[in-house]
């Protein structure tokens, strides 16, 4: 692995470790995840995700920051350490917001078959993350149908 891909799967690493949704795994497995993840940087007014588009994957904000909206209305500004796109790991429904960056950002992408590849080799990893995702989705109200 080259320097700057060493230096690319630290910053993946790290980034997946303050994500909420993924911090309670152990360091094996976010190295394992990370390995299977992808670093995007997105130019400020670009739209990440677009409402009613199938969900192919999640993202964790590394840098830079995005507004998550339906139409006019504003329902989150997410920052570094902030995911997003946790419900297409699970479900295929359409995407119930747009997500648009505010500033140049960048993000991980995990996509669901990565995650669920590497679900299979570690199934006890997921209470981990349906933990978090039941926490999120009661603290904000949302449900997944959302």
């Amino acid at each position: 692995m080259s320097l700057a891909a060493s230096d690319e799967q630290k910053a993946i690493v790290e980034g997946l470790r303050r994500s909420a949704l993924l911090g309670g795994l152990k360091d094996r497995e976010l190295k394992r995840l990370a390995a299977l993840a992808k670093l995007r940087t997105i130019a400020k007014g670009s739209t990440v995700v677009k409402r009613g588009e199938r969900g192919i994957g999640f993202y964790v904000i590394l840098s830079g920051g995005v507004q998550v909206r339906k139409g006019s209305t504003s329902l989150a500004r997410l920052g570094p350490g902030d995911f997003f796109g946790e419900l297409a790991l699970f479900d295929d429904r359409p995407r119930s917001a747009d997500v648009v960056t505010t500033e140049p950002t960048t993000v991980v992408v995990l996509s669901r078959w990565e995650f669920w590849g590497f679900a299979q080799e570690r199934p006890e990893m997921l209470r981990t993350i349906l933990s978090e995702m039941a926490r999120r989705l009661a603290e904000t109200g949302r449900t997944p149908a959302g």
